[in-house]
């Protein structure tokens, strides 16, 4: 379910559907418009945006319904999550099927969830005004991110129970370069996340330089945050270092493995290389797609850029699961 409101908040990002809903109502929220006097009320509310005013004034209320659809999608499910989440615990706790130390973690988790929520609609609402034709790229990187920390969290959370300590090995030095790893690619999905939130692509739809340059021209005079040319740049140098940095750590660990005799050490390396590498050519792919977007529309850029951002929190997650295998607590 996390994974599928992942695909679903790209979908509404890419369709420039996310601030189609201008007011956070958690549980009427659930609701949508149902009659035709609610949707020209939630339509007059967002044509006082904005996003409405200097970019979508041609909409007519069919244009709006489909924009909603994708928002309201997209908090529903979260909604589902909550509530997936709430009937199994009770359901496990009332039967006491959990351990004592399970509950905590999945208390955990559920605070994590609602953060989530919460810093999804601060996103929102970084966009809802007169000046902002889209949300703030450092609200979507911080929206981003931390749900893919919960992501994480899940994860390893689900290999505790899913891998026998027996099989895990404690390898300090490999888990270092993992965690270094790790951070790496958090800075990397953020700067992939600033190239989102600021369409930063269009502005540089070439590869392998940056508009005919290898490095842009006047690159110290403007920001490393909020300026796109910037940001693509930072965006590829992190993705080039990362592709190294992984490739290298994949044949340390191949050493690693016949010196601890892991074989699933030697399964769970394997993914981060393939990933990395499938993840760097669909980024040079969505790159040079940027000419084929029409805001509004999923089409060939929109389809490569939701895979590319798929397949980077895949990436990050094969890390954290050899950080899994290589972090066995001593007896």
């Amino acid at each position: 379910m996390i994974v599928i409101e992942f695909i679903m908040g790209g979908v509404t990002r890419l369709t420039g559907s996310g601030l189609s809903i201008t007011e956070w109502k958690p549980i009427m929220g659930a609701v949508p418009p149902l009659s035709e006097e609610e949707w020209n009320k939630a339509f007059d509310a967002y044509k006082n945006i904005a996003q409405y005013k200097y970019l979508n004034s041609h909409f007519t209320l069919p244009d709006f319904k489909f924009i909603f659809f994708w928002e309201w999608s997209h908090r529903l499910w979260a909604r589902l999550l909550g509530v997936v989440f709430l009937i199994g615990f009770v359901y496990f706790l009332v039967k006491k099927y959990f351990d004592r130390d399970m509950v905590r973690p999945f208390i955990i988790l559920f605070i994590l969830g609602g953060l989530q929520g919460f810093v999804g609609w601060k996103m929102v609402q970084s966009g809802l005004n007169d000046t902002e034709l889209y949300v703030k790229h450092t609200w979507l990187a911080t929206h981003f991110l931390s749900a893919i920390t919960v992501m994480c969290y899940t994860l390893w959370f689900a290999l505790q129970l899913l891998i026998p300590s027996e099989q895990r090995i404690s390898a300090p030095a490999i888990t270092r370069q993992l965690a270094a790893i790790i951070v790496l690619t958090y800075l990397q999905l953020g700067y992939g996340a600033f190239m989102a939130g600021m369409h930063a692509s269009k502005s540089a739809p070439t590869w392998p330089t940056i508009n005919g340059d290898w490095i842009p021209a006047d690159m110290m005079n403007n920001s490393f945050i909020s300026h796109p040319i910037n940001v693509q740049f930072m965006h590829r140098m992190l993705a080039y270092l990362l592709l190294t940095v992984i490739v290298i750590w994949y044949f340390k660990a191949g050493k690693a493995t016949k010196a601890y005799g892991s074989e699933l050490l030697n399964k769970a390396r394997r993914w981060p290389a393939a990933l990395v590498l499938i993840q760097v050519t669909l980024g040079i792919i969505t790159v040079v797609s940027a000419p084929l977007i029409v805001f509004g529309k999923f089409g060939t850029y929109e389809t490569i850029a939701e895979i590319h951002q798929l397949v980077g929190m895949f990436l990050l997650m094969a890390i954290v699961a050899n950080v899994y295998v290589t972090t066995r607590k001593a007896a």
